[in-house]
C-alpha cells in the first residue's frame, strides 16, 4: 500500500497531514475497502523514509475521523469511507470522481503544481 503514498517533505503541508488526506482519499474512492489493514506505522514509516511518529500522527487523526480503526491485535484496519457533510458514509460517486480527475489533467497540462491546484480548490471551496 506504501507505493500509493507519498510524501513531499519541501512541501508546505506538513507529512502527518500528506498521509492523512491521501489515505483518506483513498478510502473515499474505494481503493481500500472497509476491513483492509493498513501497513504499521513503522513499516510505513520505514517505506516512506520518515519517523513513524508521523505516521502515527496521520493514523491517530483518520481514527478520530472514523476512517480507520486501531485493533489490539489486528493492526489498523480501514472502517469505511469519511463522513460527507450530511454526516452519512459512503463512496464517492463516480461523477466526483471524474470531475476530480479531469481538474487533475487540466493542472498537469498547465503545467501547475500539487500545491497549486490545492490551493485553488480550497480558495473556491471557502467562497462558498
Amino acid at each position: 500500500m506504501s507505493a500509493g503514498i507519498t510524501v513531499d517533505l519541501r512541501s508546505a503541508v506538513p507529512p502527518y497531514e500528506q498521509i492523512r488526506s491521501q489515505i483518506s482519499s483513498l478510502v473515499a474512492m474505494g481503493a481500500l475497502a472497509t476491513g483492509t489493514r493498513l501497513p504499521t506505522v513503522r513499516s510505513l514509516a520505514a517505506d516512506l523514509g520518515i519517523a513513524a511518529g508521523t505516521v502515527a500522527r496521520a493514523y491517530k487523526e483518520l481514527e478520530a475521523a472514523g476512517v480507520v480503526e486501531a485493533r489490539r491485535r489486528g493492526g489498523t484496519v480501514v472502517a469505511g469511507p469519511p463522513q460527507g457533510s450530511s454526516g452519512t458514509r459512503g463512496r464517492v460517486p463516480e461523477t466526483v470522481t471524474a470531475a476530480v480527475e479531469r481538474y487533475i489533467e487540466a493542472g498537469r497540462e498547465a503545467r501547475l503544481t500539487d500545491e497549486v491546484l490545492l490551493d485553488l480548490l480550497r480558495g473556491r471551496l471557502r467562497r462558498d
